[in-house]
């Protein structure tokens, strides 16, 4: 099992050949992007769903310094290893690949994904990445965001407990 999590942690250029790998294959690549730093229902339940719009999932993983760059000094609360790691346990993700910078958006151009998916409120036109999509053919969805689950809520939850 430890060999197969890690086979699902790539570089750009491994997820690249990935990437081309299942396009011959004609296999639909989703692509989704966070930090996924408390794993949480919300999370779990975003990601099966994103899943289900392909044949493979791939997660671009804020690296630790765009996640304080984003989300202020004290995230992430998990280190990259342990993030990296969540996201290629689970089942319905077959690839995670970090990325410095603050949007996804070179990722994004690399891989080409099929379906870009972002889950929440967001207006198309307003999700990184979305433009290289649509002009390669593709497809963006936003999936409905599940109310009551945040990471920022659970660490406020954890800090008034201490």
């Amino acid at each position: 099992m430890i060999e197969n999590i890690k086979a699902k942690i790539k570089d750009w250029a491994g997820a690249a050949q990935q990437r081309a790998a299942w396009q011959q294959q004609g296999q639909k690549v989703v692509f989704t992007n966070g930090c996924f730093d408390l794993l949480h229902y919300g999370h779990i339940h975003y990601l099966a769903q994103a899943r289900e719009l392909g044949d493979a999932l791939i997660i671009g993983l804020n690296a630790a310094d765009s996640v304080r760059r984003l989300k202020g000094p004290n995230r992430p609360i998990n280190d990259e290893t342990t993030r990296l790691w969540q996201m290629a346990a689970l089942q319905f993700v077959d690839l995670v690949v970090p990325f410095e910078e603050d949007t996804p958006a070179a990722l994004i151009e690399l891989l080409k994904p099929d379906v870009l998916v972002k889950g929440g409120d967001y207006a198309i036109n307003s999700i990184v990445g979305a433009d290289t999509v649509l002009q390669n053919g593709g497809e963006v969805r936003v999936l409905p965001y599940i109310e009551g689950y945040s990471t920022t809520s659970l660490e406020e939850k954890i800090r008034n407990r201490s």
